[in-house]
């Protein structure tokens, strides 16, 4: 592990002007050259308190700007078209210079670097995708992945038409509470149990019943054989 001082502020790791601890390969790949932070030597970290000033107004500044790009840009939604199978799986996937590039075509400028797919897009359909404008601005725009322009219009169509049937439901449960059906699906299935235990209290009824028929034919054997002793004892006499 070595140290070094952030730059900037970096997610999972800590604020600008912090020194802290990372792997040399992280260093060495990604903080340092893209210049995110720099290497906590005693001169380094003299030279970096007589910038805090400047690298603070830089950052106040391109944070201002990353918010004005965000507030036009959050929640828009991109358009990208590829081929794909009957089923809807397309033939490849979706990556982040494809978003950038999509961003580009509708007016908005995007790095490929910004964008942030948490799951290979690889069907048909409506993805929601991160774009970091900025280590503290954070927005989400939407991907339609269609086939042709048309078939992204239906499914644009059809992805708000669900999303505001459930924004609607959720109104009408906050408000009203659950639906009647769904009370009495739950109270249904809290009444199972019961049925259950009152089953399980006939069983020991059940075995008292099993137990009680052999002991009856034990002595209805007896009886029977019982019956020629006496008949034989009569005919001696």
């Amino acid at each position: 592990m070595i140290e070094v001082i952030l730059l900037e502020r970096i997610e999972r790791l800590g604020q600008m002007g912090q020194v802290v601890k990372v792997r040399p390969g992280f260093a060495r790949n990604f903080l340092l050259p893209q210049k995110k932070a720099m290497r906590a030597t005693k001169a380094n970290v003299e030279l970096f308190e007589k910038q805090r000033e400047t690298l603070e107004a830089k950052n106040a500044a391109d944070r201002s700007s990353a918010e004005k790009l965000g507030a036009s840009l959050d929640g828009v939604k991109l358009v990208v078209i590829r081929q794909a199978s009957d089923s809807g799986q397309l033939y490849g996937s979706v990556a982040a210079r494809d978003v950038a590039e999509a961003a580009k075509e509708a007016g908005h400028s995007i790095g490929r670097s910004q964008v942030h797919i948490d799951q290979p897009i690889k069907s048909l359909g409506l993805f929601p995708v991160k774009v970091k404008l900025h280590a503290e601005v954070m927005i989400k725009v939407t991907i339609n992945v269609a086939r042709s322009p048309e078939e992204a219009v239906v499914q644009d169509q059809k992805g708000a038409a669900l999303l505001k049937a459930t924004e609607e439901k959720a109104e009408v449960v906050a408000a009203f509470g659950a639906p009647e059906e769904a009370k009495e699906g739950e109270e249904g299935k809290k009444a199972k149990p019961k049925k259950r235990a009152k089953k399980d209290a006939e069983l020991p009824e059940e075995e008292g019943e099993t137990e009680a028929k052999p002991a009856k034919a034990k002595k209805a054997k007896a009886d029977d054989e019982e019956e020629p002793k006496a008949k034989k004892a009569k005919a001696k006499k």
